[in-house]
């Protein structure tokens, strides 16, 4: 039997509801590899999933979990083997496809990634998909010429999870960094991560009707987006580029093109659903290389299925800080 979060519609009221149930193995979908999940973490997306809307969900019942790291138990591809560690991020699992909140996961072979040398299981779900797109926004701004230098990075939204773990990453690399945050009580968990520079949240909210200002970042990863990522492209460096990664703020973008006119400012858009195998591997390396696993432990907040029901409602409200690290194996 298999122990899982399970979502499940009323067709009458329409409303949903999750709950720790068994369920068969032959229950699960279709994929040419079998993972013992060991952990899982707590995302936005899975929020929205568990929550009595049912979100991104079309098909139930249904088991969320974005992402998940474990054990091969069995595989019908020759790139895998029982016994094998691997981590699995993006690819609509836990959306479309029943993902990591389940002591079983059923996925293709090509969603996976191996787990890289010198990460544990739980240490590649405290980066999580979060983590995984921070790095993948890192990335973005190396290979766009961002490097250390006289002025900081920008993180936007930086207590949430992909904001933690891009300022560590930075910060590691040895970026000064300026993390935009709403909860001033945040400041200390920051700079624990290497942040240089608190900047409150009213101070890039305000709108102006200025399209450039004077250059204060030598790039940004932004998981915000809206109004503030339009005043930030104001402030950007000549050259330098912001990693979009998020729609807090909302999709509309009310920017002017002056800075990527004058300035050759770069605009990158970070998608963490749909990478190729060569990128995912990369960046998964990049994270065992360059993240401090030490400081994962001030991100990491420990939960259990049990606890998802309160927690992805949390998330929907703000507030979760940090990277919620689901124990699934027990």
């Amino acid at each position: 039997m298999v122990k899982a979060l399970v979502v499940e519609k009323d067709e009458e009221s329409g409303k949903t509801r999750a709950a720790v149930k068994e369920i068969g193995l032959e229950d699960l979908p279709e994929g040419e590899v079998t993972v013992a999940v060991e952990y899982s973490t707590l995302n936005y997306k899975d929020g929205l999933c568990i929550g009595p809307g049912g979100g991104l969900v079309r098909k139930y019942p249904h088991v969320p979990g974005i992402d998940f790291a474990g054990t091969v138990e069995s595989s019908d591809d020759d790139r895998y083997a029982p016994g094998d560690k691997v981590v699995l991020t993006g690819w609509r699992v836990g959306e479309a496809h029943w993902g990591g909140y389940a002591t079983r996961a059923r996925v293709k072979a090509d969603w996976l990634v191996p787990l890289p040398d010198g990460l544990t299981t739980r240490q590649a779900m405290a980066v999580g998909t979060a983590g995984f797109t921070a790095m993948l926004a890192v990335m973005a701004l190396e290979d766009h010429g961002v490097t250390p230098g006289e002025h900081p990075v920008l993180v936007t939204g930086a207590s949430g999870g992909v904001g933690s773990v891009a300022t560590a990453i930075l910060a590691n690399l040895g970026h000064k960094v300026a993390c935009v945050t709403g909860r001033p009580e945040s400041a200390d968990y920051l700079k624990s991560l290497g942040a240089t520079e608190i900047v409150p949240r009213e101070e890039l909210a305000e709108t102006t009707k200025r399209p450039l200002e004077s250059e204060r970042w030598s790039g940004c990863v932004d998981a915000v987006g809206g109004p503030m990522l339009a005043r930030v492209l104001g402030q950007i460096c000549y050259g330098g580029s912001v990693a979009a990664v998020g729609l807090a703020g909302g999709a509309d973008l009310p920017a002017k093109v002056i800075p990527f006119l004058l300035r050759g400012v770069n605009l990158l858009g970070i998608d963490s659903v749909m990478q190729p195998y060569d990128n995912r591997l990369r960046a998964w390396q990049r994270i065992a290389k360059d993240l401090p696993m030490e400081k994962l432990d001030a991100m990491v907040e420990p939960a259990t299925l049990e606890d998802l029901p309160k927690l992805g409602a949390d998330i929907l409200k703000g507030q979760v800080r940090g990277r919620v690290v689901v124990n699934v194996a027990g």
